[in-house]
């Protein structure tokens, strides 16, 4: 993934949703079903991908 690549734009909806685009899905490697961790920092979302066993 290039620099350009790594940032995108999405829109919060009403529900307060938001979709993880799929090249960063892909690159992740993260499947439908599957869970990721969100972090909240002082200015940023982190989001983590996660296994739960």
């Amino acid at each position: 993934m290039s620099i350009q690549e790594n940032e995108v734009l999405v829109k919060i909806t009403s529900a307060g949703t938001i979709s993880i685009p799929k090249q960063f899905r892909k690159y992740m490697d993260i499947q439908k079903g599957e869970y990721v961790k969100l972090i909240l920092g002082k200015d940023r979302l982190i989001v983590r991908k996660i296994t739960i066993s």
